[in-house]
């Protein structure tokens, strides 16, 4: 019997900042076994208010240096970056590359839901690349929209669960009180650090949906060669050593990380 060799190389992961962290750690749940790179651009952070133009490239450079790890996959564990440049990237490059909208739309479909709500940042919401994926598979279902511009810079300061937060939350929120929604799609990886307080606005009867955990399911059942390592290794890269990324990751992985510079 001939035994199937296992593609040991690493799994590459790509955010503006801190935000992907939600994903990586789903990532890691799903698939504790693999080896990942994580990249962090911090520099150009945040992506949520730039052109198009300029994500695609930003896009472009991550992904290039993720393939210089050799790495065997690419998340694009951000909102801005899929919904701007993921059908670009798809195209130029020889690999896999997966979002954050489409497995977490497909997890959806089959679900009995009349109206979904969106929150994202400004260019995100702006694309309509969420309402255009819903609608694709679930044409009769009514989606709320809400920009929120100013929540991911809240995250990467690490202020998840302060006055600051709350207040932010609150308001961002107040459109999915007046027209109740059955599941709220996090459209932003920074935006599960709030979970605890979006759902003390809504209540429990709003199914809050974390993208990072339909990702990695997703990303699970598609991964043909994986790897299979009695001790994974993570590596940290950021684009800007002087943020606060090295503090909120700690405390958000609940362990101490360590972190290279990245030269793109």
């Amino acid at each position: 019997m001939r035994v199937k060799k296992m593609d040991t190389r690493p799994i590459g992961i790509f955010d503006s900042g801190v935000g992907g962290i939600t994903v990586f750690s789903e990532i890691v749940k799903e698939l504790p076994n693999e080896n990942i790179i994580y990249l962090g651009d911090t520099k150009q952070f945040p992506y949520g208010n730039k052109s198009r133009e300029t994500i695609i490239e930003l896009a472009k450079k991550n992904i290039e240096f993720l393939i210089e790890k050799d790495v065997k996959a690419i998340v694009i564990a951000c909102g801005t970056a899929t919904s701007q440049a993921l059908e670009i990237v798809q195209k130029m490059y020889n690999i896999q590359i997966i979002g954050i909208i489409e497995p977490t739309v497909l997890s959806l479909k089959d679900k009995n839901i009349k109206r979904i709500g969106v929150m994202g940042t400004t260019g995100t919401i702006k694309s309509g690349s969420w309402e255009t994926e819903i609608k694709k598979f679930m044409p009769n279902v009514e989606v709320i929209n809400r920009a929120c511009p100013i929540l991911a810079q809240i995250a990467e300061e690490g202020w998840t669960k302060n006055e600051i937060a709350k207040l932010t939350i609150e308001e961002y929120v107040k459109v999915f009180k007046e027209k109740p929604v059955d599941s709220l799609i996090l459209g932003c990886t920074h935006y599960p650090l709030f979970t605890d307080l979006i759902k003390q606005e809504l209540g429990e009867t709003t199914e809050i949906i974390n993208t990072g955990k339909k990702v990695a399911r997703y990303l699970r059942d598609n991964l043909k060669n994986r790897n299979e390592c009695s001790i994974p290794t993570y590596n940290f890269y950021l684009t800007d050593m002087e943020s606060s990324f090295l503090k909120v990751a700690s405390n958000l992985l609940e362990k101490e990380i360590k972190i290279e510079k990245a030269e793109i």
